[in-house]
């Protein structure tokens, strides 16, 4: 049993060290994920109002006139398509989810672009396994978790592990998961 606790404690030690960055990512990404109804924890909207000159009513508006209206505002090379929503409004659509509208009579438009979050952009990236070396190393994380949870047992001395102090809170936590699934 003496060597059995070393050793817990030596890799529950070591592994729990490597681990770090990856439980600050998935930890980081949990949270965000946990609350997407109240916000997008990948992107966020920029809104900014602007008037043209530029003559872009549907009759007479030809796909060059949206670029030189798309260089003043964003880049042309950002463009997909444009359609006329009414005769006076226009909505040109740009990669990445970004968009322009403008009114043709007024010449008064609103752009919205889509700019990744800081951070949890790169995290929630991360947490979506993005390629098989990810998944890999993902997969390795999962299973040292459940490595540092059983050797977190071994690790302590005395009466509080299992038979008590100990073996309650295990108890609990599998208790409310379980609680949580059968009442939801």
């Amino acid at each position: 049993m003496k060597s059995l606790r070393k050793w817990s404690r030596i890799l529950h030690r070591d592994i729990g060290f490597f681990f770090i960055g990856a439980s600050i990512i998935y930890g980081l990404s949990g949270i965000a994920m946990n609350h997407v109804k109240d916000w997008n924890p990948s992107y966020y909207v920029v809104y900014e109002d602007f008037v043209t000159k530029k003559n872009l009513r549907k009759e007479i508006a030809k796909k060059e006139d949206i670029f030189s209206l798309l260089d003043d505002i964003d880049k042309r090379s950002n463009y997909k398509i444009h359609t006329y929503m009414q005769d006076s409004l226009l909505k040109i659509y740009l990669k990445k989810g970004s968009s322009i509208l403008l009114n043709t009579k007024t010449g008064k438009g609103k752009s919205e672009f889509l700019r990744k979050r800081p951070v949890f952009y790169e995290v929630n990236y991360l947490h979506y396994n993005p390629n098989i070396w990810w998944t890999w190393f993902s997969d390795i994380f999962a299973g040292s978790l459940i490595f540092l949870s059983l050797s977190s047992i071994f690790i302590v001395k005395g009466k509080n592990v299992l038979f008590g102090r100990g073996g309650i809170y295990i108890i609990i936590g599998i208790i409310l998961p379980i609680l949580f699934l059968l009442i939801f």
